[in-house]
């Protein structure tokens, strides 16, 4: 599968921002199943300064500074990616959860695709008793981790619902955790927190997931979402699980960014200089290959990011 990609974000600012920092992570990663195709990203006003970095966790991230005075800011990124994944393990398969926790522990590197990165807690993902409880039942002695982590995420899936005005992006994953409710960065938080409070690695996945308009009706501009799902280490490889969806990653699902919680992968995050509110507008296409962009503005010739 082949998928065009836009996600257009837009900052209107009620004074005119005289400075502004930004920090983007907007190009899809290569790996994971996926091949990036191309990518561009435009913004506007033209940054003073652009620069291209790579994070430890091998993300491309933009950092880019404006100042000329501007009331709007907006980022579009395009891209294209080929998503061809193999079929998941088989349930229940893979090696026994203790096994994984002890192993993945031991040895002396600490190289960036090491899973004890993602075994300990990180800023958003504190270790909460109540979740740790939670995650128990699901992984009795001898279970796979694989096993054990699919039923969590099941669980995840029928216990808690889904409210996007339940929380907000700043919600502390023990308050959404009791309300049961939030959305897909509530649940991939808690789901990280439950395997990590019983030892398992588990990686925070930031990207898109391809919907589908219902039948005979046309693909909406900006229809689609950012979304999150989580990566569990299961002993031999990392297998990415979608609490949200109760399903597991497959060719629907776009990775942009790995991290420990949602701070590593903000798709856009900075400083700016102003008094005055803003309004943030965000929109998302998802398109197959053969299915036509909605229609939006042209998006000018940009360097590739």
């Amino acid at each position: 599968m082949i998928y065009t990609l836009r996600h257009l974000t837009t900052y209107r600012y009620t004074r005119p921002v005289r400075f502004a920092r930004c920090t983007l992570r907007l190009r899809p990663r290569d790996g994971e199943g996926q091949t990036v195709l191309d990518s561009r990203l435009t913004i506007s006003p033209d940054p003073a300064t652009r620069v291209v970095r790579r994070d430890y966790f091998g993300l491309d991230v933009v950092a880019a500074t404006i100042d000329a005075p501007h009331t709007e800011l907006r980022v579009e990124a395009l891209s294209r990616v080929r998503v061809e994944r193999d079929p998941l393990p088989a349930p229940e398969s893979g090696r026994p959860w203790e096994q994984v926790r002890d192993d993945s522990v031991t040895g002396a590197s600490l190289r960036p695709e090491r899973p004890v990165h993602f075994q300990f807690p990180s800023m958003r993902v504190p270790l909460v008793p109540a979740v740790t409880d939670y995650a128990r039942p699901s992984f009795p002695p001898g279970r796979s981790a694989y096993g054990g982590a699919c039923d969590l995420m099941r669980r995840i899936r029928a216990d808690f619902r889904f409210d996007s005005k339940a929380t907000t992006v700043h919600t502390p994953l023990a308050e959404a955790f009791a309300l049961r409710a939030g959305v897909c960065q509530d649940f991939t938080h808690i789901m990280i927190a439950a395997l990590r409070g019983i030892g398992l690695p588990a990686a925070y996945i930031s990207g898109y997931l391809r919907t589908i308009p219902p039948a005979g009706r046309p693909r909406l501009r900006g229809a689609d979402a950012s979304h999150a799902w989580v990566s569990v280490w299961c002993g031999d490889s990392w297998i990415g699980l979608d609490p949200t969806n109760g399903i597991g990653m497959c060719d629907d699902h776009i990775v942009v960014a790995r991290g420990r919680d949602y701070t590593d992968v903000s798709p856009i995050d900075g400083m700016v200089s102003s008094s005055g509110p803003q309004k943030l507008k965000v929109e998302v296409d998802v398109v197959p290959d053969g299915e036509p962009m909605p229609e939006h503005p042209a998006i000018p010739e940009a360097a590739p990011a």
